[in-house]
């Protein structure tokens, strides 16, 4: 089987599933020989934030001298990309055998009328591989929600990470924050350890106390105030990081080559993760936290994609990831006459979040994401025009860009692109500006 063959049948599956529930990826993981009871995990949750934490928390590993697998939802730079060790995306070849080896137990569980989706195949492909590889410790990210979430499958993980909590899937997971918080504290588990995301709406600190309380978890609150930030630019954040009860009360000076302040969140949330995890023998040393953080990356997260003119690229797509961008642009780019380049899906809150950065742009540029739930171009153009930001609409990707940098150019003052909205453009356009 090649590569290409293998990503077509994983692209033939379903999206979701029929009803929600684990049994049938419990029984699809346990029909391939259980790999996941030979790996322990850190399992992340939340609506915002979970990609850079998986990213920051890799690193760090890796630095720390152990085999790290890590399993991202969704991807951006190619399909690969979801199944990591030590930094480096499966070999075709290799996620092309373990397809053609595990395909057949799928087609055998259809005939028996139990319909896995592709998620949950693409959940499997990567615990068989970070299996093989022997990894010592696996950084896993959920898919949508967490509760019914494939990844949850797992035993009790070295930590339960809840990540910033925000307004998304309403249709799926409920249409509050309590019920969103309660979907996501489904990874928490008995025995465990539970680190929280620092800054939450109303609500959603008792709900996850609560399940952290009857599950018997030591809970973890990520302090953002123990990371004072020294300094930021479009090439990160210097900080330093203190809390008495983390590190010896140690004093750690750090960087993260992240853009944002919501970033040195973020990294709060990462650095009580090492400590929950230290809690349980994992030795990491501070100049494995040092490192790890200064060499972490993740694409499309407020990406730097060229200095002159300043071309960011963020996949900011929900109402939290639009609050985070907007505060991002207030601290760096509150000077520049700002150019957007937009794509989101229909099926997102795009009113709130469009509402939320509009003031920032002087004009914008539409386009519609490749996907099925994508919002046209027009349609997007018509909810910008309303909120007083002069849009065009394009159908051309690489067209939309172009005439972004004639924009840029046409102004007298410094100006920047600010490309946003749904992972998918994030993925085909950075290609564009490559």
């Amino acid at each position: 089987m090649t590569y290409d063959e293998a990503v077509k049948i994983i692209d033939s599956l379903l999206v979701f599933g029929s009803k929600p529930g684990l049994e049938r990826v419990g029984e699809l993981i346990q029909r391939i020989g259980s790999p996941d009871k030979q790996l322990k995990f850190i399992h992340i949750a939340g609506t915002n934030g979970k990609g850079s934490v998986c990213a920051m928390l890799s690193s760090i590993l890796k630095e720390a001298g152990y085999k790290t697998g890590m399993f991202i939802s969704p991807y951006v730079l190619e399909f690969r990309e979801r199944f990591q060790v030590n930094g480096s995306m499966i070999p075709r070849q290799e996620l092309a055998d373990i397809v053609e080896e595990l395909y057949p137990v799928v087609l055998e569980m259809k005939n028996e009328d139990k319909i896995i989706t592709e998620f949950e195949f693409v959940f499997a492909i990567a615990m068989k591989w970070f299996q093989r590889m022997q990894c010592d410790i696996v950084v896993l990210e959920t898919g949508l929600g967490g509760r019914f979430d494939a990844t949850n499958i797992i035993s009790t993980p070295l930590a339960s990470v809840i990540m910033s909590i925000s307004l998304d899937h309403t249709a799926i997971l409920g249409d509050t924050y309590e019920k969103i918080a309660f979907e996501k504290c489904g990874i928490i588990k008995d025995s465990g350890t539970t680190v929280l995301y620092g800054e939450q709406p109303d609500g959603v600190f008792d709900v996850v106390k609560k399940a952290a309380a009857d599950k018997n978890n030591r809970l973890l609150i990520a302090d953002t105030s123990a990371v004072i930030k020294l300094s930021s630019g479009l090439n990160g954040s210097d900080f330093t990081f203190c809390d008495k009860e983390v590190f010896s009360g140690k004093t750690l000076r750090l960087h993260i080559p992240f853009i944002g302040a919501h970033q040195l969140k973020n990294a709060a949330a990462a650095l009580y993760t090492i400590r929950a995890i230290q809690e349980k023998g994992v030795e990491v040393s501070e100049e494995a936290i040092a490192k790890g953080l200064d060499k972490a990356f993740f694409p499309a997260r407020l990406e730097l994609m060229r200095k002159s003119p300043v071309v960011l690229l963020d996949g900011a797509h929900n109402p939290g990831g639009a609050g985070a961008l907007s505060c991002a642009l207030d601290e760096l780019l509150a000077d520049t006459k700002n150019i957007a380049v937009v794509g989101m899906l229909a099926d997102k809150d795009v009113d709130t979040s469009l509402s939320i950065l509009a003031r920032h742009f002087e004009k914008a540029i539409t386009v519609t994401p490749d996907n099925p739930r994508a919002m046209s171009a027009e349609a997007l153009a018509e909810k910008l025009s309303s909120l007083g930001v002069p849009v065009e609409p394009y159908s051309d990707y690489s067209l939309a860009y172009q005439k972004a940098l004639a924009l840029a150019g046409e102004c007298a003052e410094e100006s920047a692109i600010v490309i946003f909205g749904s992972l998918y453009l994030a993925a085909d356009i950075r290609k564009v500006i490559e």
